[in-house]
């Protein structure tokens, strides 16, 4: 819950829909109530009663008031002048006399109004009677479309807060984390739960503030009435809290797993479709259904137990509701059918209770049960959106290895060298990866490394923009750590292309854009050139450079979005340039191309690639040979050849 408290607290910056959903809100329960006492109270002692009007009530009222008001002065007299003298029934009667004081001063200043203003005909003060109370009807009906309105909006505006934070946090987060967790967990918080925790936030300002405004309301105007039969009414209500408190605990728990759930969902689906040919290739759909269906059917199980949970909270809200609307017509049958003010000793009214009143007292208990059932209705949700928000924060609160120092350095621009200096790497404690790496590259050098797969090649290379952090050891850039400048100038200076190109769902210029946002069509063009991208892109491409590429590039083959890849790392012209594998999955000629623009573009800048192909190793001043997370041999191709069994048994 303190997590939802978290997300609720955002919504205090919007200080004027707070006050303006408030305000609604009260307005809204103050009507709800008004017209429930203007229906009841009216109708019963005016216009039932024959050729009655507002005007003669209130003289019957203001007449039988005064009569009250002598009866009460000459019982007050007595009880003064007896011996020995009554203090606490003096202080009930005074109480009593000062009240019908109040009450006949109230009548003589509405009379000369309900003469003046109100009908003088008994049908058609129930005209009138009915006018005011679809009038207030009417009014209210316009400030619960406001409310809903306003608080929709805190709700939405906060949740696009939390959304920016959660996907800002999420991008800081080390590349291993989404190679380790995937994506599915990910996108189920960010969307499913998400949208869970929007509709708890617009509930909260919805109808868990209006509805017991309203409630409130009728509650106070059935203890005007008598405060004593109210608290007689009421005495479920801890029973009831506790029940109510038992399956907020179970929803909670419940609908926490089911969430889990959805996520094993979503990693289901995008395992199947990012995998589709596989799946198809090997007809392997009868299996990836039944996974599927599996995991299916443990989500319904966890929704079709929410659902019991939820088949609770009505029955339960209602029998309570039922219970207490019993017990207040017993007990008020039983003062106003025998003219008591007591039960059991116990004294509930100062005087009997008329009829019209006790009919009051009812509805204003009915009137309060019907925002009791509708809170009952959110119950559910309001759970759900607390553990939606467990699941939210605990992403936001996560704790990002790949983190600044308070004061970093800035970086200059590239011109000495790269150092390793006893570098070590583990994704855990039984898994290390590279051992007492030491390395020094000078700049302008172009380093191939090579060695059998999972011997830590790639890793070296995500080691230098920061994707991970070295466990052991350090890296600098020109005799700086890399630890110790900032993050954003350590990037700026890396040129990237990985095995697999990214392309977004984008055109082509926007692609190549996508890491030099500043640059000129021009410079695009050029850069396009120089990665044999160019010609491509004009005859072969329907819109040119503004096509859309699909989700992925999947409209281009392997070759275009390599080359598009590589223009897009060109036109940043780094100091440092890394590949990784970034021909090994294109077609020779496509190669070939790639090769001859390196070869050009590898001059006056550090190149660190990491390659299979043997035919990559020209463009390379000296090669690394890995292997078991070590550096085994340094040297050209020919020394390696000479002096290395593993590089002649891979060549």
């Amino acid at each position: 819950m303190a997590n939802f408290f978290r997300a609720i607290k955002r919504t205090f910056k919007y200080r004027f829909l707070l006050v303006s959903v408030i305000f609604c809100a009260w307005l809204v329960g103050l009507l709800w109530g008004g017209n429930i006492a203007a229906v009841v109270y009216p109708i019963s002692e005016i216009c039932l009663k024959k050729n009655s009007t507002f005007t003669t009530w209130i003289e019957q009222q203001t007449l039988a008031n005064q009569e009250k008001i002598r009866s009460t002065v000459k019982e007050l007299q007595i009880l003064q002048s007896a011996s020995p003298i009554k203090k606490h029934q003096i202080a009930q009667k005074t109480k009593s006399l000062n009240r019908l004081r109040y009450w006949d001063s109230w009548l003589r200043w509405v009379q000369p109004l309900a003469q003046k203003y109100t009908p003088n005909d008994s049908f058609k003060t129930v005209l009138f009677l009915m006018g005011v109370i679809l009038i207030g009807t009417i009014v209210k009906i316009v400030f619960i479309i406001a409310h809903g309105i306003l608080s929709a909006w805190i709700a939405q505006k906060t949740a696009m807060e939390i959304r920016e934070e959660f996907f800002r946090k999420v991008l800081n987060y080390e590349v291993n984390y989404f190679n380790r967790e995937g994506i599915a967990d990910t996108m189920s918080r960010f969307t499913n739960d998400m949208s869970i925790l929007t509709a708890g936030l617009n509930v909260i300002y919805g109808k868990l503030i209006r509805e017991p405004i309203k409630m409130a309301v009728c509650l106070v105007g059935a203890a005007w009435l008598s405060w004593p039969l109210l608290l007689v009414t009421l005495l479920l209500v801890p029973l009831a809290a506790v029940c109510i408190r038992w399956l907020a605990r179970s929803i909670k728990r419940v609908v926490r797993r089911s969430m889990e759930e959805m996520s094993n969902l979503y990693g289901q689906l995008e395992e199947t479709f990012r995998s589709i040919r596989v799946v198809k290739g090997f007809t392997r759909e009868h299996f990836e259904r039944t996974k599927f269906r599996r995991i299916n059917r443990t989500y319904c199980v966890k929704a079709i137990k929410i659902a019991k949970y939820e088949s609770l909270t009505n029955p339960l809200t209602e029998l309570f509701g039922i219970l207490m609307i019993c017990i207040a017509i017993v007990v008020g049958a039983y003062l106003v059918m025998g003219n008591r003010t007591n039960l059991l000793g116990i004294p509930m009214l100062t005087e009997p209770m008329s009829f019209s009143e006790l009919i009051l007292f009812f509805a204003l208990l009915a009137g309060s049960a019907d925002p009791a059932r509708k809170l009952s209705d959110i119950f559910t949700l309001f759970q759900s959106a607390s553990a939606a928000a467990d699941r939210i924060y605990a992403l936001i609160d996560r704790n990002v290895p790949i983190q600044e120092i308070d004061h970093p350095i800035p970086l200059p621009k590239h011109h000495q060298s790269i150092r390793f200096e006893n570098v070590c790497y583990q994704y855990d404690e039984n898994r290390p990866i590279l051992k007492n790496i030491s390395l020094d590259i000078k700049f302008g050098e172009c380093i191939a490394i090579l060695g059998a797969s999972g011997c830590g090649k790639s890793t070296l290379l995500n080691l230098i923009p920061r994707f991970a952090n070295a466990n052991s050891g350090q890296i600098l850039i020109d005799g700086l750590p890399i630890t110790a400048v900032r993050i954003r100038d350590l990037r700026r200076q890396i040129g990237l292309v990985t095995q697999d190109p990214i392309l977004f769902n984008d055109t082509v210029l926007n692609n190549i854009r996508y890491g030099s946002p500043s640059a000129t069509t021009e410079e695009i063009i050029e850069a396009a050139r120089f990665a044999f991208a160019h010609e491509f892109i004009e005859t072969e491409l329907s819109e040119g450079y503004a096509t859309i590429v699909g989700p992925a590039g999947g409209q281009l083959s392997g070759g275009q979005r390599q080359r598009i890849a590589l223009a897009r790392a060109i036109l940043r012209n780094p100091p440092i340039f890394l590949l990784d594998e970034a021909t090994s999955q294109i077609d020779i000629t496509s190669e070939k191309m790639i090769h001859e623009a390196l070869s050009n573009f590898k001059k006056g800048r550090t190149t660190m690639m990491v390659t299979h192909r043997l035919s990559a190793l020209n463009l390379a001043d000296r090669i690394i040979l890995m292997d078991d997370g070590n550096i085994i041999a340094v040297g050209t191709h020919e020394e390696l050849l000479q002096s290395s069994t593993l590089y002649a048994k891979l060549f």
